[in-house]
């Protein structure tokens, strides 16, 4: 597994680097965004580990360029910053995971192994309706038409399309979509389901995305 480490205290940086390499992982790290949003995109990795309060770039800024330029590298950002606002914003812009310091490294550990896994995709057709969905390509089409995602939208349809005529909680997509265990008190799924729907059902005469009032959502077959 090879991980980017874009952090700028030394020390912290020194103590994940030390703990990776230890379980065999190769680590190239950036002490800095500008820096950081370079290396990611010059090079292949499993994952990247980003700080937020950087010189240079903050890392919101780093993730959003990264998301923009179509790398989907799995992200987990590690930083001070804890408030909700603040995972919520993180997860916005295009993090997979969030991690806040002081943190136990098996706990990063784990969520690393977890988002390096993730990565591994299997070359899978979804499809609903007159929408298709490929996993390996990354790309979804409705009617022929190509439909263009943000990393978080494409994560959320695959979930909805994964669980195709079943009703998904809010809950349950929080913990799959944006691996949060508990409810952040946002309306952050609803405002995705609405990207959704503006881009797969607002131009098309029959809507896939169904709201089931007070428990969730689902998509259907067309009957």
């Amino acid at each position: 597994m090879k991980v980017l480490l874009i952090e700028d205290e030394q020390r912290v940086a020194s103590f994940i680097r030390k703990g990776l390499e230890e379980q065999s992982i190769q680590v190239v790290q950036a002490y800095d965004g500008v820096t950081g949003l370079s290396t990611a995109l010059s090079n292949e990795f499993d994952v990247i580990i980003l700080d937020l309060v950087m010189p240079g770039m903050n890392g919101l800024e780093v993730c959003k360029r990264l998301r923009a330029e179509q790398d989907q590298t799995p992200l987990l950002m590690l930083t001070a910053l804890a408030t909700t606002d603040d995972i919520v914003n993180g997860f916005t812009q295009g993090a997979d995971d969030y991690l806040t310091k002081p943190f136990k490294f098996r706990e990063l550990l784990a969520r690393v192994h977890a988002l390096a896994r993730r990565k591994t995709v299997v070359n899978k057709l979804l499809t609903v309706g007159d929408l298709t969905m490929d996993t390996k390509a990354m790309e979804v089409h409705r009617g022929g038409k190509k439909i263009e995602l943000t990393a978080r939208e494409f994560r959320l349809l695959e979930y909805l399309l994964i669980n195709k005529n079943q009703v998904v909680s809010r809950t349950y997509i929080l913990e799959h979509v944006w691996d949060v265990n508990h409810d952040l008190g946002t309306n952050v799924v609803d405002v995705y389901i609405n990207y959704l729907r503006k881009k797969i059902d607002h131009d098309f005469p029959v809507p896939l995305i169904k709201t089931v009032v007070g428990i969730g959502y689902t998509i259907k077959d067309v009957q």
